[in-house]
Parts: structure tokens; C-alpha cells; sequence
């Protein structure tokens, strides 16, 4: 058995071999930037479904992954002079000291801050002092607008929340729950209306105002969306799954029932949790 260790510099060293041109692995060698985005999306994924389940002897495995893509990441940069590993993890420190300053004193790693001393130390204040820093971020890179550096890669139930949220920091908002509740009638009429009428366009964009507006909601009521809806569809899959189970026992498939027999199968299924 072996007890060898592996440090970053070996991962590093490992990652450099894979894309070395005349002796690499020639899937990684062909690969750029954009082209390995899905794998990093796929492999981020996975890390949440590892956590959702609980499955966290696997959990190390799925960090791995995700930290190959950066390594990754960070060896193309270094072949084209844009960046190192070295220089990704230098960047990513200085922002945490900078943006931390109820932690580390004057941004130095092992300066404490006095706590008897500060009360700045509130969940509130922050919050407020993190979005500060980072708004000053943003100017620096000449970001002044505040949905600027909001990614249009995002998936999108989160990049509406995070549109949400930045529109609401400057007091584009909803008062409250209850003040969002009747906008999502009002989109949910316009929709039906949109159905009636048959207009495949508006009703793509009047589906997506009730979509976003839910979020909204969501947003409201201090629940990820994300989450909500991953949670949904993984209740919607056992249940499903459920059903198939018990057709199987009953010697018949779900095609072969009729809509009653299928809505019996699944009351069932929600009972049976």
C-alpha cells in the first residue's frame, strides 16, 4: 500500500505532464479554455449532489474534481502568460484579508483584530461593510452600474436572484412578501392570456416574467431558488421512481395505465413518504 502524499506542487507537476505537447495526453492537450467550461459546470454539480445527499465519504473526491479544474485553468493561463496557479491563490488571499477586516487586522494574516474593541462584528454590519468592499471593487474596474459584474453564464434562476438582489441594494425592490404575492397573480393572469391568444412569443416572455417574479418570491422569503427547485425535482424523481417500483410489482408499465390509474400511483407515492 502506498503512503505517499501527494502536495499541490505534485498535482501542479502532474497537470503540466498532461499537457505537455509531444508526450501529454492528447485529449488534455487539445483542450482550451472554453472547451473544458461544461466538465468544470458538470463537476460543480456533482460536488452539490455529493453534499445534498449527504454523501460525504465521496465528498473528497468531488472537491478533487473541482480543484483539477482550477489547476487546470491555471495551466493554461501559464502557457499563454496571462497567470499562474501561484498567482490565482495570491489573488484569492489578498481579496479574503481585504475583505475581512473585522478578522485580520490591517489585512495581515496573523494580526487579530480586538474584538472588545470593535463592534463591527454584527451579521448586519458585515454585510454591509462587505458589500462596500466590494462595490469598491467594481469601481476600481471601472464597474460602476450595479448589475455590472453580474455573469451571464450564470444558471438562470440564480443570475435572476443575483439581478434581484443587486436592483434591490439601491432600493428597486418589493416592500415585502405580501407585495410580491399579487404580482405573481398578475403575471399568472397575463400568461393564461397570452395561452388564450396563441402567441407562441408572448408566451415564452409572459411564462418567464412569472418565472422570474417567483424568484422573487423566493428572494422574499429568504429561500435559494436554486435549492428550491433542485429539492423539488429530486421529490419529483423518488416519486416517480416510486411509481415505476410498484407497476413493476403489479406485472404492467406506466404507459399502459390510464390518467386515473397513474394519479392513484402517485398519491400513493406521496403517502408512502
Amino acid at each position: 500500500m502506498q503512503d505517499t502524499h501527494y502536495s499541490i506542487a505534485d498535482l501542479l507537476r502532474i497537470m503540466q505532464r498532461l499537457r505537455d505537447p509531444e508526450h501529454g495526453c492528447p485529449w488534455d492537450v487539445q483542450q482550451d479554455f472554453a472547451s473544458i467550461v461544461p466538465s468544470t459546470l458538470e463537476e460543480c454539480y456533482e460536488l452539490a449532489a455529493a453534499i445534498e445527499a449527504g454523501d460525504y465519504p465521496h465528498l473528497a473526491d468531488e472537491l478533487g474534481d473541482v480543484l483539477f479544474q482550477v489547476v487546470f485553468y491555471a495551466q493554461l493561463g501559464a502557457e499563454r502568460d496571462l497567470f499562474s496557479f501561484q498567482s490565482v491563490v495570491h489573488g484569492l488571499a489578498d481579496k479574503l484579508l481585504r475583505r475581512h477586516p473585522h478578522v485580520f487586522a490591517g489585512g495581515q494574516i496573523e494580526a487579530v483584530v480586538d474584538v472588545s474593541a470593535d463592534d463591527s462584528r454584527s451579521t448586519a454590519a458585515i454585510k454591509k461593510q462587505w458589500e462596500q468592499i466590494k462595490a469598491q471593487e467594481r469601481a476600481q474596474r471601472a464597474q460602476h452600474g450595479a448589475l455590472d459584474d453580474v455573469p451571464v453564464a450564470l444558471p438562470a434562476l440564480p443570475r435572476a436572484q443575483k439581478l434581484q438582489k443587486r436592483a434591490a441594494r439601491v432600493g428597486f425592490d418589493w416592500p415585502n412578501v405580501e407585495a410580491v404575492l399579487p404580482k405573481i397573480d398578475e403575471e399568472l393572469k397575463e400568461l393564461r392570456e397570452a395561452i388564450v391568444e396563441q402567441n407562441s412569443s408572448d408566451i415564452e416572455d409572459e411564462l418567464g416574467d412569472l418565472l422570474f417574479t417567483v424568484v422573487n418570491l423566493s428572494r422574499h422569503l429568504k429561500i435559494d431558488a436554486e435549492t428550491a427547485l433542485r429539492r423539488a425535482s429530486s421529490k419529483f424523481e423518488r416519486r416517480f421512481r416510486s411509481m415505476e417500483a410498484q407497476c413493476t410489482r403489479q406485472g404492467t408499465v406506466l404507459e399502459a395505465l390510464d390518467a386515473a390509474a397513474m394519479e392513484l400511483l402517485w398519491d400513493q407515492a406521496k403517502a408512502s413518504e
